[in-house]
């Protein structure tokens, strides 16, 4: 680790607005078995609520640390 942080060129900026851009696609398609299994799976409701508590905090946050 550098003693002293760094500054991103404008070619690296560049390089990964470009990456975070692009259309993200997956390497494969699932197997019939990955498929089927994830169809069998179902969501915890407390981990959905929890998730959709999380999401309605965050949406509402103000102060230090809030992004613009």
């Amino acid at each position: 680790m550098p003693d002293r942080p760094t500054k991103p060129s404008s070619d690296t900026r560049d390089a990964e607005r470009q990456e975070a851009q692009a259309e993200h696609v997956p390497d494969r398609e699932p197997t019939s078995e990955e498929a089927e299994l994830a169809e069998q799976r179902s969501t915890d409701p407390e981990v959905a609520e929890h998730a959709r508590e999380m999401a309605e905090r965050g949406a509402h946050q103000e102060g230090e640390g809030r992004l613009p």
